[in-house]
């Protein structure tokens, strides 16, 4: 992983395009130039992390500190990288540093995406939802399934 710079908004902002794009249609939500905007409204370099893999871009996370935790935002990697255990080694990776702060994590999955199971497996837990979103919160050192 390496720090993102400003340069890094929109391959970004088109990566969460596609890797969004089926659950937003599932939930009649997609918008082509909103899904992109929303990244960019909401990109901070300062709290994202680039993964790169053989010098291509293959993913990003966010971790922001608002509300007394942090908020992990913005993960995202590349279809062709997904399920094969990079999501779970990068999210390991975030929640080590966290749980090193002695900080609870949160976060926004949308209802029904598959990243869902990611977050349950490594300690995340229901904290709400409504029709599109499912609030999730994990407290530092929680054992992960």
């Amino acid at each position: 992983m390496r720090s993102a710079v400003v340069a890094d908004v929109e391959p970004i902002a088109e990566l969460r395009a596609t890797v969004m794009r089926a659950d937003l249609e599932r939930l009649g939500r997609y918008d082509e130039h909103r899904v992109r905007q929303r990244l960019r409204d909401s990109f901070s370099p300062r709290y994202t992390s680039i993964i790169m893999i053989d010098r291509e871009l293959v993913g990003c996370v966010t971790i922001r500190p608002a509300d007394g935790r942090q908020w992990l935002e913005h993960f995202y990697l590349a279809p062709h990288r997904q399920g094969q255990g990079l999501g779970s080694a990068v999210l390991r990776t975030v929640l080590e540093r966290t749980d090193a702060q002695g900080m609870t994590v949160g976060l926004n999955v949308l209802q029904g995406s598959a990243a869902r199971r990611l977050y349950e497996r490594h300690g995340f837990v229901v904290e709400a939802q409504d029709p599109i979103d499912v609030f999730m919160m994990r407290p530092p050192g929680t054992v992960c399934a």
